[in-house]
């Protein structure tokens, strides 16, 4: 597979959630992504990019384009050095929630995305990649 970072945000305020949203959507499209495609790409990024900032204190997103062979997709990472998560098992599954919400943010985001990976240990962050491929 070959990646090309197309583009790195920070992630320290909620307008910084909704840059990372418009430029997931704005990639997607110039992939030529499918209207459901883009929306499920630009969902999972718009929850990760929320806990990067509600979980994780601030961090940041990468934007890639994807090729393998002939496939084409956006992978996208969202990183932070917070509290880290210490039980990652749980924290996947539906209705888990440390803040209030309805707990899908983790488990809806693996469930739109086509690959999903998560790395977290308590006092070292968390580290999540996604990739959607068209």
């Amino acid at each position: 597979m070959v990646a090309r970072t197309i583009e790195s945000h920070p992630i320290a305020t909620s307008e910084n959630v909704v840059q990372v949203r418009q430029a997931v959507r704005l990639r997607a499209v110039e992939l030529g992504f499918s209207l459901v495609d883009q929306t499920k790409i630009v969902t999972a990024a718009s929850e990760l990019a929320r806990n990067t900032l509600t979980h994780g204190g601030g961090g940041h997103a990468t934007i890639e384009v994807v090729v393998d062979g002939v496939r084409r997709g956006l992978r996208l990472g969202f990183e932070d050095d917070g509290p880290g998560i210490a039980d990652i098992a749980q924290a996947m599954k539906d209705g888990f929630s440390t803040g209030g919400g309805l707990g899908l943010g983790l488990s809806g985001a693996k469930r739109l995305s086509n690959e999903f990976s998560i790395s977290s240990e308590p006092g070292q962050g968390t580290r999540i990649f996604i990739t959607r491929w068209k």
